[in-house]
């Protein structure tokens, strides 16, 4: 069982409630929303609802389930340490690389919307420009201390959450007034073309992918609890308020979206949140908005790269990753936000050389790490309530609700979603890449001396933290 170590418990650097939980909301209100919900909308029409509805579900008892374990054992590397402690050497290396491939990915997915936001100014421009250009400030960013990348990413955060609620509200005053210039407006558009369900449970079932990537991120809240003051007050706070604003922020603005344009006319060759404004004629308003998107992606990406630094730097510290990872320079693990951004280079590379079909790619490879990542929490979750003894458990003062249906649920979604990127051909490379991934990691793991490393941390309380 994960152990507080002096380290552990003094190295607060400062992040307060609100750093802690817009840095959450930072990470997962992104591309998600702004841009990759109009393939889902794409291949549910307007039974995406239901989808966006149980993946906030999963999300919920995720985040309760890394809250909990947060508040009893806080440690640097959050939950690739938990996997470690309470599931094995093995599955924590793999989870914290993950974890990593994860971010680095969805990352790139931002990226790659970024060069696609900005043709709205500069038609034709070639994306990779805009991408090299997002990299050299998220980089200075990450580079700066805790603290300082905490209240940027709220600042971030702060313009992109009011966006939505501004666009939430424009919305409803223009189904209200009856602003459009749509054929049809309000519920009608909900039934109307080919009825809730327009492409079948098969379509619906088809976006999980898409929705699944959208909530990716969410699990950056364990990571920057290691971060936070007052972690026990704190970490509780973040985890009870992300998962239902994300999911009212979500379901709420896609509902009035498809409200304003029935779900055919929403073609994803732009932002769904600028398409409602320039259906209106409001060119201005669009132009407004698509700063927005472009800052929430920003974010994102700042959110992304801190979660993927701080992972790589509990496992450098467990031996489990290069020893030049572990080093950290004003509470910033230098060396590896520069070996990062290294490899977000590729993300320039991709736009270059493969700009149509790159989002779509990558999109579905950050969503198997993301639930990889996610099914590994829940697991560890379930391993250390089995660890635990009564004494313990009656002693726990922050807890998962509906104990243990809830996680159950959770695995079962996850489970399922695995079997939709088997099912669905265009997922399948996808699924390759994630489980050759892993193969590799594990290869890794045992020919590198690897595993003989994290089995004598098991056996020393003070290498771990």
């Amino acid at each position: 069982m994960p152990e507080t170590t002096t380290e552990t418990t003094s190295r607060r650097s400062g992040l307060k409630h609100r750093h802690l939980h817009f840095i959450a909301l930072g990470s997962a209100i992104g591309t998600g929303l702004f841009y990759g919900s109009a393939s889902a909308i794409q291949a549910a029409g307007p039974s995406v609802l239901l989808v966006y509805l149980l993946g906030g579900a999963v999300v919920y008892f995720l985040l309760r389930a890394l809250g909990e374990m947060s508040v009893h054992h806080p440690v640097t590397g959050s939950f690739a340490e938990y996997a470690r402690s309470f599931l094995g050497p093995w599955a924590g290396y793999i989870t914290g690389w993950m974890f990593a491939f994860e971010m680095v990915i969805v990352a790139l997915a931002d990226l790659t919307a970024i060069g696609v936001y900005m043709q709205f100014w500069f038609p034709g421009s070639p994306q990779w420009v805009w991408v090299a250009a997002t990299l050299l400030l998220v980089g200075g960013a990450n580079l700066a201390t805790v603290k300082a990348f905490g209240e940027l990413e709220f600042a971030f955060t702060i313009v992109k959450v009011g966006a939505v609620v501004a666009m939430i509200l424009g919305g409803v005053a223009v189904l209200v007034f009856g602003l459009s210039t749509a054929e049809t407006t309000g519920t009608a558009n909900l039934v109307n073309d080919g009825g809730f369900f327009p492409n079948g449970p098969s379509g619906m079932i088809a976006s999980f992918i898409l929705v699944l990537f959208a909530f990716g991120g969410t699990e950056i809240v364990g990571v920057a609890s290691a971060e936070a003051e007052e972690p026990e007050k704190s970490v509780p706070k973040a985890v009870n308020t992300i998962p239902v604003r994300i999911l009212l922020f979500y379901v709420l603005a896609i509902l009035v979206i498809l409200m304003i344009n029935p779900w055919r006319t929403i073609t994803g060759e732009e932002s769904p949140f600028v398409q409602i404004f320039s259906t209106l004629g409001v060119t201005w308003a669009a132009a407004a908005l698509n700063v927005v998107v472009i800052t929430a992606a920003v974010s994102a990406i700042n959110a992304d790269l801190f979660g993927a630094g701080n992972v790589l730097t509990g496992l450098a510290r467990q031996n489990l990753a290069p020893k030049v990872m572990a080093k950290k320079a004003r509470g910033v693990p230098v060396m590896t936000m520069v070996i990062l951004l290294i490899v977000m280079v590729i993300g320039t590379a991709l736009n270059a050389f493969i700009p149509e079909n790159v989002f779509e790619v990558i999109a579905s490879l950050a969503t198997f790490a993301t639930i990889y990542v996610w099914l590994m929490i829940l697991l560890a979750h379930l391993a250390s309530r089995r660890q635990m003894s009564p004494e313990e458990r009656a002693s726990l003062t922050y807890t998962v609700p509906f104990w243990p249906w809830g996680q159950y649920f959770a695995i079962a979604f996850i489970t399922f979603t695995f079997g939709i990127m088997a099912w669905q051909a265009q997922y399948r490379p996808a699924l390759a890449v994630g489980v050759g991934f892993i193969i590799l990691m594990t290869a890794i793991f045992y020919l590198t001396g690897r595993r003989a490393l994290a089995t004598r941390n098991e056996s020393s309380p003070t290498s771990r933290g």
